[in-house]
């Protein structure tokens, strides 16, 4: 089967799963609960097994217009399987089905490692882990007490020792499962160890540009989805205002103008988003030769897509209401979860930093540093 053939069977494949999902996004976005269901599916589907790069990020965008916490936890899980290949050691071979998930967030390093005779334990307690109690394995980052580098190795989410707080409870994406993790002397074997960190590795640095990556597609499906759920809306509901001499919503040309500028910008946001994507998978084919200054032009794609996508997705969810009408405001079409979703996650880190590096990498050639949001 071809790659191209590959990818229109698995694009079909994820427009038949945002299909499904489609049908109840609502009622499950206000009953809240952990996405074991929504799991389940993606499993069943096959998606998780998806290896071609660029399929992937396709397939994200697909499921995530669908249900933006579905296609969150779906990025995450692709970038979870290709994160674990960015360092020298072997990785262990798994079930191509398995659901993946990470605990490595930057700023809460509470996780410590301690050595033992055939590997380590970790303990800690880590505040937000997008989709691991719903998980099959972990990718989990930790700092070693005796040495104190950070190390990074895989888990099963079952593991002994490992609970899960359940105290995820904000306005937006609800069905992410992104609440604490908490580890109580829980043994890695050290088979299951990736490597230590490299903070000069400009193909280990490659991590945290996937997160963002991915992060600028997920906004990207937010505003295609509130834009396809308001143009349905407006076909078949909207009422044309008293003053503007038609008949119909669809031929109010305030309303064909604003669906205009939205359409085409949503449409940037998705090309730009899909060249930084691309950007970011030639540059990790490279391995260990990548360059460092190659490494700062696929950050500066990205944080471009970063910055477009995140005031795409937060002035689309916002103006469709401007389009649809009073009676759209409704608590029945749930058309609120669009902006709410737009307004949890581009708050991940701030996108002003990424304009600044960007504006500071065109201006003078300086190089965003290695961190784990850059």
């Amino acid at each position: 089967m071809t790659s191209t053939d590959g990818r229109r069977k698995w694009l079909t494949v994820a427009e038949e799963v945002a299909t499904g999902l489609r049908v109840d996004a609502a009622q499950r976005d206000r009953a809240g609960a952990e996405p074991v269901a929504e799991v389940d599916a993606l499993r069943r589907s096959g998606l998780l097994a998806i290896t071609d790069w660029g399929t992937r990020q396709a397939v994200t965008r697909v499921v995530g217009a669908a249900d933006a916490n579905v296609g969150h936890l779906l990025g995450y899980h692709y970038l979870q399987v290709w994160r674990r290949e960015l360092f020298d050691g072997p990785v262990v071979e798994e079930d191509a089905d398995l659901f993946w998930a990470g605990v490595s967030n930057p700023l809460d390093a509470a996780l410590r490692l301690t050595p033992t005779d055939d590997g380590f334990t970790v303990s800690g307690r880590k505040t937000f882990a997008t989709g691991a109690s719903v998980a099959d394995r972990l990718v989990v980052s930790a700092t070693r007490a005796d040495t104190g580098r950070k190390v990074t190795f895989t888990l099963d989410a079952r593991a002994d020792g490992i609970t899960y707080a359940g105290d995820w409870d904000n306005i937006g994406q609800r069905l992410t499962a992104s609440g604490g993790v908490v580890f109580d002397e829980v043994f890695v074997p050290a088979e299951r160890v990736l490597g230590t960190h490299d903070e000069t590795s400009p193909r280990q640095s490659l991590a945290a540009l996937g997160f963002q990556a991915v992060l600028a597609q997920v906004y990207v499906a937010l505003a295609e989805g509130a834009l396809a759920e308001a143009a349905r809306y407006t076909r078949s509901t909207s009422r044309p205002w008293f003053l503007s001499g038609v008949d119909t919503a669809t031929a109010d040309p305030y309303v064909l103008a604003a669906y205009g500028e939205l359409v085409a910008d949503v449409e940037a946001a998705g090309l730009l988003a899909d060249h930084a994507a691309n950007a970011l998978g030639g540059a990790s084919d490279r391995g260990a030769d990548l360059t460092a200054e190659r490494r700062a032009s696929v950050a500066a794609l990205v944080s471009s897509a970063k910055v477009v996508s995140t005031r795409v997705a937060n002035q689309t969810t916002s103006r469709v209401f401007e389009l649809c009408g009073a009676r759209a405001t409704a608590a029945g079409h749930a058309f609120d979860r669009f902006w709410r979703n737009a307004r949890t996650l581009t708050l991940h880190d701030p996108v002003s930093y990424k304009a600044r590096e960007l504006g500071a990498y065109f201006l003078t050639g300086e190089r965003a540093p290695f961190t784990g949001y850059s």
